[in-house]
């Protein structure tokens, strides 16, 4: 057969699909087989007052500076170090405090022997990831976390595929594990987190609400004239109506104004507007208001305080412009 004749035959689909059932069935195998030292590796990630110094070389160094920064944005300080410069001055990064995840699939790799050394030298603590517990490097760590065999997915079976696949996902299990442990919560992830489209979605509701000088406010005896003149001042479709202590009791939408058509301009905005509104606080998350807004097919939420008076307003077009949205 030739090899236009191999090409002829190629099927990208089925090959994905290998690859991915393949994979797939390989992160199974972790799940029900999750290295023993785990447990152990995220006490002693835990309780290490430095930080997480990740190093490998070739592939299994992408996924260690992946990992490195997983750590770093969910929590656990960490610092990814190239095996080879490592040798070239590069071990000073590594503290006394700290603890080193060393990652190589066969174990074997010559680049990371001074960092083993360091480590073993100043009774550094050291987690190694490898698929050959019999390894060198298996050996020499403190904590083990192997993985299973199983066959890489490319189909030659010498591409790192399979194994990447599953020391990316234990490297995320171990981050997880650690960011739950501490309780590390919402509003931390947005200190780590304060640029682009993520950034955006953890903002809170005060950093993109209009204040209280752009809120139409009118009370519930107001005339549905002067309501309407309200609403279209402002430009958000809607007016707030208070009662006299100022607290929230409806808002009055282009929606209400429809359903009272016929005698409209005999109401006041009490009678027009819909009672008990969906609300939003200040200190919620951009992103929890947008799924609020999604949720009830709104496009504009009152921002109330405590005592449910109104402090501000959120438009979804606001939402759309912060890049929440």
């Amino acid at each position: 057969m030739t090899q236009t004749d191999l090409q002829t035959e190629f099927d990208s689909n089925t090959s994905a699909r290998r690859v991915l059932s393949i994979e797939a069935e390989a992160l199974h195998q972790l799940a029900a087989e999750l290295p023993e030292d785990f447990e152990r590796a995220v006490d002693l990630i835990y309780h290490n007052s430095g930080r997480v110094i990740v190093s490998g070389i070739g592939k299994s160094g992408h996924i260690g500076n992946k990992l490195s920064a997983t750590l770093a944005s969910t929590g656990t300080p960490s610092l990814f170090v190239h095996a080879a410069e490592a040798s070239h001055g590069d071990l000073g990064m590594i503290g006394a405090d700290d603890v080193c995840i060393l990652i190589s699939n066969s174990g074997e790799t010559a680049e990371l022997s001074d960092i083993v050394a360091y480590t073993r030298r100043f009774s550094i603590p050291m987690i190694a990831i490898s698929s050959k517990p019999e390894s060198t490097l298996m050996k020499a760590a403190d904590l083990r976390l192997c993985l299973p065999p199983a066959p890489e997915a490319c189909s030659i079976g010498m591409a790192p595929t399979t194994s990447t696949t599953m020391t990316l996902a234990i490297g995320d299990a171990l981050a997880v594990a650690l960011m739950e442990r501490r309780g590390f919560a919402a509003e931390d992830f947005r200190v780590y987190h304060p640029g682009g489209k993520l950034g955006a979605q953890m903002a809170w509701v005060e950093q993109i609400m209009h204040g209280q000088e752009d809120l139409p406010l009118v009370k519930s005896d107001t005339p549905m004239s002067e309501t309407l003149i309200e609403m279209t001042s402002k430009g958000f479709g809607i007016a707030a109506v208070v009662d006299t202590e100022g607290r929230l009791t409806g808002i009055v939408t282009d929606g209400d104004l429809r359903r009272n058509m016929a005698n409209l301009m005999t109401h006041d905005a009490g009678k027009v507007a819909t009672q008990n509104p969906i609300t939003a606080r200040a200190d919620d998350l951009a992103a929890q208001a947008l799924a609020v807004m999604n949720q009830r097919k709104i496009t504009v939420l009152v921002i109330v305080d405590d005592e449910n008076k109104p402090i501000g307003i959120l438009h979804l077009h606001d939402l759309l412009r912060a890049g929440v949205a």
